[in-house]
């Protein structure tokens, strides 16, 4: 029998089937029991359930991993902007208007210009947050209806009838530059706040933010929200683990766990302490190695046996270092492939892939060991700097947005 969550999930998902049969009939909605379909477990890597996977234009390779999406809607809205704009482009005032005004939270992206990097990442971020509007606008009469300086991320949040000194004030309290953190170091409470314990343990928390105001941004995520599934699946937070605690490095993307279970005043003192001091252990996530990682042309690495064979003295080794999410990694992937079968003779020669959400590899980072003269080191050094400058971004971008939303409930310690 289902568990409560798969039982959940697949009504969810057959609704959304339901409502997209007729408006998107091209889009096909299908489940199946992998408890007796065994070879199509090995050849998807399922390994939690339920697991959600999108696959493009009939090919089995590297499906899409919907992570996070629980509702009908978040489901329909993902579908739709992974096959089409994630974002709406906003050309008028009116415009604006009409889209902040009909949801309770919205969140628009102001541009200089709409093609270049950050607009790429806006609208990455978009593909992955189906659960809150996004538009973007380079309008100058938009931009000075809303006094905002351009390449500005704003969330709105409706709060009745806004008159232009309520949307001015508004807006002064909830935009924030993109990709520009004042703190760099922000410690994450996951709990439910409709615990029995969550008053005790939220004052805890609100302690301790005192003691680091100005050095560490306290951010309390609510495991009850589904909205913040995308929060839970970058730190890998499972129901189990609720209430836990980490903190992230927005520069070097590096998550640390704090050693104690219990949310005190004193342990998340000397967590945030031991962090500043430079004392905290890295905490690293692996996904399990596959049984078959090394039976294809391109061998996949995870973070437990990456070290192993990437520092091989006795061979070479390319890696693309991917994020299933990017449409640029997709196109390459193909290409890795064919790599893969022109090299798959040479014993000395090995061409590997990792997915950069699903393991961290930043105590490994290739800048701290010594660099062979080679094009393998220099291609990996290459790809590793590339994917994780838009990783971060990716989440400086998301963080901004749940940390302007929380702001306004007023879940945010500053």
């Amino acid at each position: 029998s289902l568990s409560q969550s798969s039982q959940n999930l697949s009504e969810e998902f057959a609704e959304a089937a339901r409502q997209l049969k007729k408006e998107a009939p091209r889009i096909q909605f299908g489940k199946i029991d992998v408890t007796h379909q065994h070879d199509l477990r090995k050849e998807f890597n399922i390994r939690e359930f339920p697991t959600v996977k999108f696959f493009v234009d009939g090919s089995r390779e590297d499906p899409i991993d919907c992570k996070g999406v629980r509702q009908a809607s978040a489901f329909i809205t993902w579908v739709k902007r992974r096959t089409g704009p994630s974002t709406v482009l906003i050309n008028s005032t009116d415009q604006a208007e009409a889209i902040i005004n009909a949801d309770d939270f919205v969140v628009i992206g102001f541009f200089k210009e709409l093609h270049n990097d950050s607009v790429e990442v806006f609208c990455e971020t978009a593909r992955d947050v189906p659960e809150m509007p996004f538009g973007m606008t380079a309008s100058e009469d938009v931009c000075a209806n809303y006094g905002i300086q351009k390449n500005t991320l704003v969330v709105f949040k409706k709060v009745g009838v806004q008159n232009g000194t309520d949307v001015e004030s508004f807006v002064s309290q909830t935009s924030v530059k993109i990709f520009d953190v004042p703190v760099e170091n922000h410690i994450v409470l996951f709990t439910p706040t409709n615990s029995e314990t969550f008053s005790a343990i939220y004052e805890n928390y609100k302690s301790a933010a005192v003691e680091f105001r100005g050095k560490i941004m306290f951010v309390l995520v609510d495991t009850n929200e589904t909205r913040n599934g995308r929060v839970f699946e970058y730190f890998r937070i499972r129901d189990i683990d609720v209430p836990a605690v980490r903190i992230l490095n927005l520069t070097s993307n590096a998550k640390y766990k704090m050693p104690a279970d219990e949310v005190t005043v004193e342990n998340l003192k000397e967590f945030c302490q031991s962090y500043l001091n430079g004392k905290a252990k890295l905490h690293l996530s692996s996904e399990e190695i596959p049984e078959d990682w090394d039976k294809m042309p391109v061998k996949v690495l995870v973070g437990k046996n990456f070290n192993r064979i990437v520092f091989n003295k006795t061979t070479t080794v390319f890696v693309m270092f991917y994020a299933p999410w990017s449409y640029d990694c997709r196109k390459l992937l193909p290409i890795w492939d064919k790599l893969g079968e022109q090299y798959e003779s040479r014993k000395d020669i090995i061409i590997a892939k990792i997915d950069v959400t699903a393991n961290d590899i930043l105590s490994v980072g290739l800048d701290r060991y010594p660099m062979l003269p080679n094009a393998s080191a220099m291609l990996q050094n290459t790809q590793k700097m590339l994917l994780k400058r838009r990783q971060r971004k990716m989440l400086n971008t998301f963080l901004h947005i749940s940390e302007a939303k929380e702001k306004l409930n007023s879940k945010i310690l500053l």
